[in-house]
């Protein structure tokens, strides 16, 4: 649809015409930073960073049910930089021009709702929203497109140049920083660390066919992240953790995807994320805030953060009732098939603690919740839920697992929706669905496969059938007829199939 044939009183507003000033605030000590260049952390006090922007109440000035129909009637433009997360451009990135908007397909990923038998066991109306659909299949997509789209600005401007962007991941997080900066080479290229053995195949095998540096080290994700952080201090990298505040602006078009579909009507929603590195959740509830504080919704939805109890710092956190008790305390991570959740001191915890604070705040109530769960559960939820119906992965296990043990403790009720994020596609962590089929599972674990949900393959030939089709040899006449007919009989008897 083009923007002359939008309706009139919105028309100025379809193409984004927002003049952010958008600088980085420490969460810490408060000192402000010009965005010129990456920056990660305070430069006085080391606390992370969030971006602000100091022309947000200009976005006030536009009443909400406008905003509403801006990104309603957006939605119909045919322009790729705002058919991602730059929907929400004035929200997300206002200083970075559209020509520099890098999209690959990221973002407005399905929310798909579960069927009456997993809302029957929930005794909860809820969805899962799929961000394993994203190009590199998870959810870091949304954080990289933002992150790459300001570094392709600077670059664009002769600010930077022959960028090296760098992480330390788990194996969703190289994925997409490899897929999003091979996009920009030759300006761009990328490197990444990983936990040796402690990545997916599937996952390893994404930054390989990007043409990332790929280097596995000794140790876990938290060993990975301090080279990494080593680097960034000491060399001219651009780092792409969560650390990097750019990423969280991108995550947060989750929240305003989630407004969107359920018409900005947030009354009685909740939002169920795994925890790792802090980032997701973070971005999450900021994204909510800014549509708050923007007149965009009316009402904050709850928000339920799930850790397993093999990598749980910020359950643990949370525990202690009084604030002026709290103290974070790193954690020593066990094996979890939640594996990019497999997390023990995530970098963005000084951002939960400031954000939670402001949004429960602003709730009038508590309206964050952290939720402890059992790798069983987590992979028990993650089949049942694959076995009606969806693609989750296992940290969308944990999602369910969380909403499950989050409705035990009162947290949540019948008169809810929900919303689970399932953060990357099933296929990535297909291994831990074979090692629970296999009953393969080390002891660490903890995990211990139930009959009823494990699924195998059985071979079927017939011991009478001296004849079968193989690769070069196959079966002709008399011998194949007899062939499928002897395999289709030893099949119907498995099945209990009545002739017709």
């Amino acid at each position: 649809m083009r923007p002359e044939d939008f309706p009139k009183e919105i028309r100025p507003f379809i193409i984004p015409k927002h003049q952010g000033e958008l600088i980085y605030r420490c969460i810490g000590c408060g000192l402000e930073y010009s965005i010129d260049e990456l920056l990660y952390t305070c430069l006085d006090c080391g606390q992370v960073l969030l971006i602000y922007d100091l022309n947000f109440e200009h976005l006030r000035n536009t009443p909400g049910k406008i905003w509403r129909r801006i990104f309603d009637y957006r939605k119909m433009l045919t322009i790729p930089a705002l058919k991602g997360i730059y929907l929400y451009h004035e929200f997300i990135g206002p200083v970075i021009p559209l020509e520099s908007v890098i999209y690959l397909g990221e973002g407005h990923t399905p929310a798909v709702e579960a069927n009456d038998f997993l809302q029957e066991k929930a005794n909860l109306k809820f969805y899962f929203k799929n961000d394993g659909q994203n190009p590199s299949a998870s959810f870091k997509d949304r954080g990289m497109a933002s992150a790459l789209s300001y570094i392709n600005f600077l670059v664009q401007k002769g600010q930077v140049s022959d960028v090296l962007a760098i992480c330390a991941s788990t194996g969703d997080t190289s994925a997409s920083a490899a897929l999003y900066a091979s996009f920009l080479q030759p300006h761009v290229k990328s490197a990444v660390l990983l936990p040796h053995k402690k990545v997916t195949p599937q996952q390893l095998s994404q930054p390989l066919g990007s043409g990332a540096a790929v280097f596995e080290i000794p140790g876990l994700f938290d060993d990975c992240m301090k080279v990494v952080e080593a680097l960034s201090e000491n060399y001219n990298v651009a780092l792409l953790n969560s650390k990097n505040a750019w990423r969280i602006l991108g995550q947060e078009s989750f929240s305003y995807e989630i407004a969107q579909m359920f018409e900005y009507d947030l009354e009685n929603k909740v939002v169920v994320v795994p925890i790792g590195n802090a980032g997701n959740i973070t971005a999450v509830i900021n994204g909510f805030l800014k549509f708050y504080e923007a007149g965009i919704i009316n009402s904050l939805p709850k928000i339920l953060g799930v850790q397993s109890e093999h990598a749980n710092p910020v359950y643990r956190y949370y525990l202690e009732p009084d604030t002026a008790k709290r103290k974070f305390i790193p954690v020593a991570v066990k094996p979890s098939v939640a594996q990019a959740a497999m997390i023990g001191n995530p970098v963005s915890m000084p951002r939960v603690i400031h954000l939670v604070d402001l949004y429960n705040s602003l709730s009038g109530r508590q309206n964050v919740f952290f939720i402890e769960v059992a790798e069983q559960s987590i992979m028990d939820w993650e089949l049942l839920a694959n076995r009606n119906g969806h693609i989750a992965c296992t940290h969308g296990g944990e999602s369910l697992a969380g909403l499950m043990a989050a409705q035990k403790r009162g947290v949540v009720d019948s008169r809810d929706v929900a919303v689970l994020d399932s953060t990357a596609h099933t296929i990535k962590f297909a291994g831990f669905q074979e090692m629970y089929f296999g009953q393969q599972f080390p002891p660490d674990y903890n995990i211990t496969p139930k009959r009823e949900l494990i699924n195998t393959p059985v071979y079927v030939h017939p011991e009478d059938l001296d004849k079968v089709p193989a690769p070069g040899r196959p079966l002709a006449g008399e011998a194949l007829d007899r062939f499928v007919k002897r395999v289709a009989a030893e099949i119907a008897g498995m099945l209990e199939l009545k002739k017709v």
